[in-house]
């Protein structure tokens, strides 16, 4: 699959097939990818932590909240959960700068572990929304902070693009058939043009 491909085909899923397992070495090569990714000044101060054990995998899900614009949905049901996770912590004894430097590490590498993902077939859910319980519940050191939860699996539902409409508005939402649909502004509205006089 060429990158455009790819990019249009990473989409977030928050519905998965629970019954069909990931392995322990698709996880850590995606966390290899995000190893390798940029990082501002070079600091690398993220580790990553891969669940795939069913009884944690459920504790985890417990602590988290899925899909702010579905406001009438509380998440997957049974069956429909992911059956793995990347955890993405901060580490404090390696972190220097500011946490904006965080924020953009942990973009670049959960981008690179999606796509990396959506080659095989995976697909996932950046989770940002979870309980400060989490943090115990997964027997970290205080040293350790977490960034963002990756939820993956194999999907279970179609994730559909669009264009925003007239009225402008960006909300993912399902149709009755339980397709989801995902508003994309168009490459005009997003690129703006250079200036003509210096």
């Amino acid at each position: 699959m060429h990158m455009p491909q790819l990019v249009a085909a990473t989409r977030t899923v928050r519905r998965f097939q629970q019954n069909r397992a990931l392995t322990e070495r698709v996880l850590h090569g995606l966390i290899d990818l995000a190893r390798l990714s940029g990082s501002a000044r070079n600091a690398q101060v993220l580790q990553y932590m891969p669940v795939l054990e069913p009884a944690l995998c459920e504790r985890i899900f417990h602590n988290l909240t899925w899909a702010g614009y579905l406001t009438a949905w509380s998440g997957p049901e049974p069956g429909e959960r992911p059956p793995g996770y990347i955890i993405c912590l901060a580490n404090r004894d390696w972190q220097k700068g500011p946490d904006t430097e965080l924020y953009c590490d942990v973009g670049i590498a959960s981008q690179s572990m999606l796509l990396a993902a959506a080659e095989k077939g995976v697909f996932g859910c950046r989770i940002g929304a979870f309980k400060p319980t989490l943090h115990a519940q997964l027997q970290l050191e205080e040293r350790h902070r977490i960034f963002l939860v990756l939820a993956l699996g194999y999907p279970a539902e179609e994730v559909v693009l669009e264009d925003v409409g007239a009225e402008g508005d960006i909300r993912y939402w399902r149709d009755e058939e339980r397709v989801h649909h995902v508003p994309k502004r168009s490459l005009q509205d997003v690129m703006l043009p250079p200036p003509t006089v210096f």
